[in-house]
């Protein structure tokens, strides 16, 4: 099977929910690929079957874990991508990686930066407490230079606005300031939204 194939197949893969569980292996087993296509639809499909099946998946997050280290940023991209999805089924699996992640909040590609973002807000959605020490590295973004992870950024305050109001309210200001000020609307409507997340009576 050449590497168009095999990423086709992969495509049908996703969308057959029922045969996940089973092919965990299988898919995992591409992770070696010498494709990076390849390697980033399995990291990326290795999430969904982690949130949907998180026991399954347990002896698959070191090899997951082990691309945000990579060179190519889409693997890292797709590592964190899967390790929310996965920390959003089972905290418990990603819990030994967990503050690691916090340093792709610097990272130099935007589009990982984004999926740490990302990947917390999966976490965040049924583990939050772990969050109340880090708003600061959220608070910073904010300000990102790039666009799409400054729209992005108030999402993890709206989360957690709705789990964990008092990690917001310190923030209340900084995110109304934004809501009114910034020169990009999806940033101010998002703000707006996390105003709303956590100040609800």
């Amino acid at each position: 099977m050449n590497e168009s194939e095999l990423y086709r197949s992969l495509g049908a893969l996703t969308g057959n929910r029922d045969e996940w569980e089973k092919n965990i292996p299988y898919v995992s087993s591409l992770l070696s690929s010498e494709s990076v296509r390849i390697r980033a639809k399995a990291l990326w499909l290795l999430g969904e079957m982690g949130l949907r099946h998180p026991s399954s998946i347990r002896d698959s997050v070191p090899a997951i874990a082990s691309f945000r280290d990579s060179a190519e940023p889409i693997l890292r991209e797709r590592a964190l991508n899967a390790l929310g999805r996965t920390g959003r089924g089972d905290w418990r699996l990603v819990e030994p990686y967990w503050a690691d992640l916090f340093r792709f909040a610097r990272d130099r590609e935007p589009n990982v930066r984004l999926s740490f973002i990302w990947a917390s807000e999966n976490i965040a959605s049924n583990t939050p407490d772990p969050y109340g020490s880090f708003m600061p590295v959220f608070a910073e973004l904010l300000h990102d230079r790039d666009d799409r992870v400054r729209m992005e950024a108030p999402e993890i305050f709206r989360v957690l606005g709705r789990r964990r109001p008092e990690f917001v309210h310190p923030y209340i200001e900084l995110l109304r300031a934004i809501s009114e000020t910034d020169g990009n609307r999806v940033v101010r409507i998002h703000c707006a939204g996390a105003i709303r997340a956590a100040c609800r009576e």
